[in-house]
């Protein structure tokens, strides 16, 4: 079983694509080499494999974080957990279970909210989207300063506040300020949540 990120740049016509196609490949080659584990196609999607699948959020959080700390843009995710068929040489030319709950999510979720999940599981559908629509209240709402705290802090969990904030170069207050800001507390007890849901099921 695996988890399969579809994505794609939130009005990337509206910007310049040189400005955040660098940033995105970056982002995406901290999980591993291009085509194998990702691809970006038709300019501004992109696909990315997580094979232990109780990462995807952790994966997903990051991209967003990620390109809204550096470029100032948001992306749209669709989670998709299941079978892969088979394995190829790039990802936008395998198949599988969850490479369809992926598009399902993209294609379905996606009109009302910017990140949402299909798994084999309906309970865990239902319960995490609702998590989901909740948590992109904040997430959507992030600037780039709440976004880079997120970022450093969710790269660094283990840091202390003021380890976060000498290298951002600001007070530990602000850290304070801005990971509240940003949500960063409840939406990682959310992403520890999808962590025992998601490693639960798949020892099923």
């Amino acid at each position: 079983m695996t988890s399969i990120l579809t994505g794609d740049i939130i009005n990337s016509r509206k910007k310049d694509d040189n400005f955040w196609l660098e940033t995105l490949k970056e982002a995406l080659s901290t999980f591993g080499d291009s085509p194998k584990y990702w691809q970006i196609y038709r300019g501004d999607s992109f696909q990315l494999e997580i094979e232990k699948c109780e990462n995807a959020l952790y994966a997903a959080l990051k991209l967003k974080a990620h390109l809204k700390s550096t470029v100032d843009i948001d992306v749209r995710i669709g989670i998709g957990i299941g079978e892969k068929e088979f394995n190829v040489p790039e990802i936008t030319a395998s198949n599988g279970e969850a490479f369809i709950n992926s598009g399902y999510a993209f294609d379905t979720y996606l009109k009302k909210q910017t990140m949402a999940i299909k798994t084999p599981w309906q309970e865990i559908d239902a319960e995490l989207n609702i998590a989901f629509d909740l948590a992109l209240l904040t997430m959507d709402s992030w600037t780039k300063n709440s976004a880079e705290v997120f970022k450093i802090s969710l790269e660094s969990e283990n840091s202390t506040q003021n380890e976060i904030a000498a290298i951002l170069g600001i007070t530990q207050g602000r850290v304070s300020e801005r990971q509240k800001r940003a949500g960063f507390e409840p939406i990682m007890k959310l992403e520890k949540r999808f962590k025992k849901l998601i490693h639960q099921k798949t020892l099923q």
